[in-house]
Order: C-alpha cells, then structure tokens, then sequence
C-alpha cells in the first residue's frame, strides 16, 4: 500500500512537472511572437518615417539648389537690370546663408549621411526582427519536441496540446527590397 502510494505520488509530481514544463513553453512561444509583433511595429513606425523624412529632406536641398542655380543664371542674364541683378543677388545669399547655416549646423543633414542612416537603422530593424524570429523558432521546436517526445506527448494529447509551425520566409519576402521603389511611392 506504501508503494503504490509513493508510485501515485511520484507520477503526480512528475505529472506537474511535465504539465508546468508545457505551460512554460507554450507562454515562451507566446512571448517570442510578442517579440516578433513589437518588431514589425517599430518597422512598419520607422521606415515610413525615415524613408519620408529623408525625401524631404532630398526636396529641401534640391529645390534650394536649384533656387540657387536659377538665380545665379538670372543674375548673369544680359536683359536683367541692375536693380534686378542686386535683388537676385541678395535671394542668392539668403538662400545660400540658409543651406550653408544648415550645412555647418547640422552636417549630419546632408543627403548621403541621411541615406546611411536610413540604410543603419533599416538593417539594424531587420536584424532585430531577424533575431526575433530565430528566437521564435527555437521557442516554437522547444515546444514542439515537448509535445511530441514521450512522454510529454501523453500529456499534451490529454490536454489537446498540437505542434505549432515555425516561421518560413516566404518567397514573395526573399525578394530584395528596393529602396528606389520606396522613395517613388
């Protein structure tokens, strides 16, 4: 009668532990699609700001470049008076002073270290995700072999615990991404 009720007692134990070894895994597979879903949150606020700003960025430096060539080839016109040449002129040095001020000030503005930033900050994202998903992937075959290897596998059938797929890049995904498509869009 002891050793029937050590035997119950040790299968119950050992029940919990498989059971609160299942729960863990399953709330760890949770977490790492958490972790996954954050990710494709901060890309999807990220990249569409980043790609936006550095367009804008690109029109300000090129619309006042071209301000400044179009004034510079009025000024040298024959048929444009003096008055007008002096007046050009000082459009000319207020829209120079004001690339040349946001040139000293914020060098970091010019439109290839914003290209570098984007292209940073979009491979530090996807890297990030990356890393999400292969931590996900463990998660998910952590739970997998669980629920599948004996004697988990009783368990989990008593509890209607079923594998779980993990994540496949899908073709349309292993495509590279073009970032001239973005910037036309």
């Amino acid at each position: 009668m002891i050793i029937v009720a050590i035997i119950a007692i040790a299968v119950l134990i050992f029940g919990i532990g498989i059971y609160n070894s299942l729960i863990g895994k399953k709330n760890q597979v949770a977490n790492a699609f958490s972790a996954i879903d954050v990710m494709l949150k901060k890309r999807f606020d990220l990249l569409p700001n980043l790609v936006e700003t550095v367009k804008q960025y690109m029109q300000y430096e090129g619309d006042t470049l071209t301000k400044i060539t179009e004034l510079r080839g009025k000024a040298m016109g024959n048929s444009v008076s003096e008055g007008e040449k002096l007046a050009l002129d000082t459009q000319i040095g207020t829209a120079v002073k004001g690339l040349m001020v946001s040139v000293e000030n914020y060098p970091d503005l010019k439109a290839n270290q914003n290209f570098l930033n984007l292209q940073s900050t979009w491979t530090e994202s996807e890297e990030q995700i990356a890393a999400a998903r292969r931590n996900y992937n463990s998660s998910v075959t952590s739970y997998n072999n669980a629920v599948m290897m004996f004697p988990g596998n009783m368990f989990a059938g008593m509890l209607g615990y079923q594998t779980m797929p993990v994540l496949e890049t899908a073709e349309v995904e292993r495509a590279n991404i073009s970032a001239k498509n973005l910037f036309n869009n």
